[in-house]
Parts: structure tokens; sequence; C-alpha cells
């Protein structure tokens, strides 16, 4: 089992902006180094048949001009591959665009440094309401299975499992202080302190099940 509270340690957040052809857009950053070889983390994050062991059913073409869908989640194209050490696709959900972009490179103490950026242009309304836990929460899971994942030696997440966990207490205090971290990175990044914690138990409360999702 992996230690919640380490495991939300072992990753760095921060919010940032970036300007795009479209405007200005917010960009997510996540970040955690990995005890494993640059090849082989970049095996995990590419490999069609190697990705729903530690994140979700993966159907399409996974080179640069094809698309992907992810099982119940989003789909889009890639755009850039530079292996092994990043790519580059859009990341289409509930029918808008952003662009995720991924780097590896070789950590200073060993291992490799997983480095994941999520570039969107974010409605004001739908930001103050829920602020970068609104996907941050997922990037977290998704990090904790890639952890789960090189701990158990490449052996798969068990789907059961892993939504037994997510209802656990465990489970629940994992995306409670995914939130809080995110909440402190948005403070840092110059968001109201009252309005970060309040978003950020309102995007909690859409995660466990507790209140509402977006208002479209």
């Amino acid at each position: 089992m992996i230690d919640t509270t380490e495991q939300i340690s072992a990753v760095e957040r921060t919010i940032g902006s970036r300007v795009l052809e479209a405007g200005e857009a917010r960009v997510l950053t996540a970040s955690q180094t990995y005890d494993a070889p640059i090849e082989e983390v970049w095996d995990a994050l590419t490999d069609i048949e190697r990705i729903p062991r530690w994140f979700l059913p993966i159907t399409g073409d996974l080179r640069v001009g094809g698309s992907y869908q992810l099982e119940g989640n989003a789909s889009g194209k890639v755009e850039r591959c530079d292996a092994p050490t990043g790519f580059a696709a859009t990341w289409e959900f509930g029918g808008q665009v952003s662009w995720i972009e991924v780097r590896l490179s070789p950590a200073p103490g060993g291992g490799t440094r997983f480095e994941l950026e999520h570039i969107a242009h974010v409605d004001e309304a739908m930001w103050a309401q829920f602020g970068p836990g609104g996907v941050g929460i997922g990037w977290d899971s998704a990090l904790l299975g890639l952890t789960s994942h090189f701990a158990a030696e490449g052996e798969g997440v068990d789907p059961a499992q892993a939504a037994e966990w997510v209802a656990s207490d465990d489970g629940k205090r994992f995306m409670a202080l995914s939130s809080e971290r995110w909440a402190e990175a948005s403070i840092a990044a110059g968001t109201d302190e009252a309005e970060a914690r309040a978003a950020a138990g309102r995007v909690l409360a859409m995660y466990t099940g507790e209140g509402p999702g977006p208002e479209m």
C-alpha cells in the first residue's frame, strides 16, 4: 500500500499561465520523481497495453497525428513525441479542448523526474467555483496510480479495488489532501486565500459525491 501523506508530499504543484493564439491560458503543473530509469517511465506512459495498469483503459494510435480515447474520460490527438523525454497531446473532454505536455528528465539524486503540464482556457466563473482542483485531484490520482505501478513492479491496478479505495476513508483523505495542496498552489499564484479555500471545499464535495458538479 502507498502511504497517502507520503504520496501527496512527493508531488510538486504550481499554477501559472501561458499566452496562446486564443489568449491567456492557465497552466497546472504536477511533478514527481520516480525511482525508475527514464526508459521505464516512458514505456509506462506510452505503451497502450501498459497504460491501463496504472491509469485507464485506452484505445487509439499513440503516434504523432494519431488519436486516443481514454475509457469514460478524455480523448485527443498526439501532437508531438520526443522519445524518451516527452510528448504533447490535446485533451478533449466535456466539449472543451485543452492540452497536456509531459517531460521526463534524469533526477539529480537518481531516478526520473516526471513533469506534467495541463494547459487550458478556463472560464473565470468555473475557476472561481472549483479552482485548480477540478483537474488537479484527477492528476494526483493518476500519479498515485503510477507510483503504485512502479512499487508493484509493473503489476496492474485492479479497477474494483481502486473504486473501493476511492470510496474508503483513506481515499477521501487523499482527495482532501490533494484539494488542500492545489488550493495552496493557487494561493501562491495570487488567488485570494478565502476564495481558494472555498473553491477547494466545493471541488472536494464534487469529487466525493457530496456536492454538485459544474454549473452548465
